[in-house]
């Protein structure tokens, strides 16, 4: 402990259950999915109710264990030393999730770069399926419409997010208050005009095409891409969230406020891969630019 009478920086953290439970939590809700999707261990598919439990526990997790956290900082345990370590420990998680997107980004870029490869191929279903891409019959998502506005609402709440940080080192709590709250709006919006998209391709059966086999592996492209990085949104906001709390309830100083400089950093993330979302998956390869 960093307390009086211990002689070293380090913070040895007190046993907690948050670890066992957060795992048994994220076993159900890996379970849960695939029930809901498949149906295993008799269970019917289409049957969330094991996935809504591993999502209530990871959730309880995520609350219990960051007060705790937030606990250790207000006591005095968060010490320069163990400050440096947290900070890396949030690079390395970024990090983690970087290399998430470079593996989609991997395999994106095999099929819109060298879908040509394939068409050497001597069955004829495969020629076809991979003549083009996007495939044959898609119609894209136009990429100066929504996805046009939905890049310049996130470089906006980058601006505000590092408006907040800014703020809150010259003392200025007024001013990340509203930075922080601008953020969010900014990061909700963004969220709002991601499920109107996802709607209308759903809606017009935009990834649809009877004349490509290949047609569900480019959706399927999309939606992982885009969806997770609409995850990454939602967590990012809830975040930001916790941080605008904990800054109206008097937390955070000028010199000590890691947990706004760690949702920053993973705000200006999603906003990175956005940008290289937006660039490659829309108006390059999904506007047929990359042609």
């Amino acid at each position: 402990m960093a307390h009086e009478g211990v002689k070293h920086d380090y913070h040895l953290v007190n046993p907690s259950p948050w670890p066992l439970v957060g795992s048994i939590a994220a076993v159900f809700l890996a379970l849960g999915l695939v029930i809901g999707l498949k149906g295993i261990f008799g269970i019917p598919k289409g049957s969330w109710w094991v996935l809504a439990i591993g999502a209530i526990g990871v959730l309880w997790t995520m609350a219990a264990w960051w007060t705790d956290v937030t606990k250790e900082a207000n006591e005095g345990d968060h010490t320069k030393v163990v400050s440096i370590g947290l900070r890396y420990g949030m690079m390395l998680f970024i990090a983690s999730e970087v290399m998430f997107f470079v593996a989609w980004f991997w395999i994106f870029f095999e099929m819109a770069l060298f879908h040509h490869v394939r068409t050497l191929s001597p069955i004829d279903d495969v020629r076809t399926a991979w003549a083009n891409w996007p495939p044959k019959g898609i119609e894209t998502v136009p990429p100066l419409q929504l996805p046009l506005v939905n890049t310049i609402t996130l470089l906006l709440s980058g601006t505000t997010s590092t408006w907040a940080m800014w703020a809150l080192e010259r003392n200025d709590r007024e001013g990340a208050k509203i930075g922080l709250i601008l953020t969010i709006a900014l990061g909700m919006l963004f969220t709002f005009i991601q499920g109107y998209e996802y709607n209308h391709i759903l809606t017009d059966h935009l990834f649809y095409s009877p004349e490509s086999a290949n047609a569900g592996l480019y959706g399927s492209a999309f939606f992982m891409a885009t969806g997770f990085h609409g995850f990454h949104v939602i967590i990012g906001t809830i975040f930001l969230i916790v941080c605008l709390v904990r800054l109206m309830n008097g937390g955070f100083t000028p010199t000590k406020h890691f947990g706004l400089e760690a949702a920053s950093w993973y705000w200006q993330f999603v906003d990175v891969v956005w940008l290289f979302l937006f660039a490659f998956l829309y108006l390059i390869f999904g506007s047929g630019w990359g042609h």
